[in-house]
């Protein structure tokens, strides 16, 4: 008669395939639990703690969270909206109607904090709530308050998922004609109409790092939570976002791409010569120009950045005035910029050059000036720059 077979357990068989059967896995394990049984652990009597309690903490630090990162949101949206409707003209057709509000569902949100989104943030899976309003931007201005649930715009149905990119193509389309907004407000349904009001169409998104960092791919502008906790104020942030607003304004993206072409295409003239006299040069020279051409002016665009930027939030009616010890605190957080950067300007070179951009920017406010940045050349005007330059002048 065959011996029954006993099936292994998945760490019966794995150990089985490691160290060669059962009898030497028990050998093993005793081994491995002496070892650690005679490994040097903590002295103090630790309390104890339950598995509830720290499931229980564990959902009150991510509804904490949550929170605190919306309302790094609101805070980053009302700078946001200020900076990219008082510059509009400078995006010239790359512009887009804005209502200054952010709705949500629980669907919107990664999926570990669906199940206590309405616990931290109030939010209801059967109709988009509104999670962040800019103060006196155009939905405020019409009444609509933090909470209130969006049913329709112009009769139009809100979904519940994708309501972001719904409210964004339906703004797209419906540019600055006023919108008849249905909303319920506890038991109550209200309608209201907001005017929007135009304004740059780059989104300006906040991302959880650590890192007091910023930057733009040119398609949008990401801000990371680690500077708004390290900024002191609003025009700190407003200097930061019109900072990245001027990359993309300025066309430095475009002037890099140039800038990189023409080194590589320098480079494959060398590379075509020395293969002329046999050599190759596996496309070495072509490749280290175009890198060359790519950082070439780096850290004259950051400059210009640096200035442009400060007027953008002028303009936006922020007090910058000190606006350049953002580049002292900055050498706090990285000493070895005082001395050395590579592809930007080091933090005493920002610091001086926003200080005299600031007293530029004051002395126009003095003398009635428009706060306009002083450009070597002037741009040529589009239809959308040169309707906001008569709306001055009227």
């Amino acid at each position: 008669m065959l011996d029954s077979v006993v099936p292994l357990t998945h760490s019966e068989a794995l150990f089985k395939g490691l160290w060669g059967g059962p009898v030497r896995w028990r050998r093993w394990s005793f081994l491995v639990v002496w070892l650690c049984t005679a490994c040097a652990g903590p002295d103090a009597n630790v309390p104890s703690l339950t598995l509830g309690d720290i499931a229980d903490e564990r959902r009150r630090q991510e509804i904490a969270q949550l929170r605190d990162y919306f309302a790094q949101v609101n805070k980053l949206d009302t700078v946001a909206y200020r900076i990219v409707t008082a510059n509009r003209e400078f995006c010239k057709k790359w512009v887009v109607a804005q209502l200054g509000m952010v709705a949500a569902t629980p669907q919107s949100l990664p999926s570990k904090y669906r199940k206590f989104s309405r616990e931290a943030l109030g939010l209801r899976w059967v109709r988009p709530t509104v999670i962040s309003i800019v103060p006196d931007g155009p939905a405020a201005q019409a009444g609509v308050i933090d909470k209130d649930e969006l049913i329709s715009f112009n009769g139009e149905h809100v979904p519940v998922t994708a309501t972001f990119r719904w409210i964004s193509a339906f703004l797209e389309d419906n540019g600055e004609r006023p919108i008849k907004l249905e909303l319920r407000r506890g038991d109550e349904d209200k309608t209201l109409t907001i005017t929007p009001v135009i304004g740059c169409a780059i989104p300006i998104n906040l991302e959880t790092n650590p890192e007091p960092n910023a930057f733009t791919d040119y398609r949008k502008i990401v801000i990371q939570t680690g500077i708004l906790h390290w900024t002191q104020t609003d025009a700190d942030v407003a200097t930061i976002v019109g900072h990245e607003l001027a990359h993309v304004t300025m066309g430095h993206y475009d002037k890099k791409q140039i800038n990189g072409l023409i080194g590589a295409l320098g480079g494959s003239a060398i590379d075509g010569g020395f293969l002329l006299g046999g050599i190759s040069t596996g496309g070495a020279f072509s490749g280290y120009l175009q890198t060359a051409g790519l950082m070439a002016f780096s850290v004259g665009f950051e400059m210009e950045a640096d200035y442009v930027g400060a007027y953008y939030a002028a303009r936006a009616g922020y007090d910058i005035s000190g606006a350049e010890e953002v580049w002292r605190k900055a050498s706090f957080e990285n000493p070895q910029s005082i001395r050395l950067n590579s592809d930007h300007p080091t933090t005493p070179v920002r610091y001086l050059q926003m200080r005299k951009a600031v007293e530029e920017i004051a002395q126009k406010k003095r003398k009635g000036l428009p706060l306009m940045p002083e450009l070597k050349t002037k741009p040529a005007q589009d239809e959308t720059t040169a309707v906001s330059a008569r709306e001055r002048n009227d």
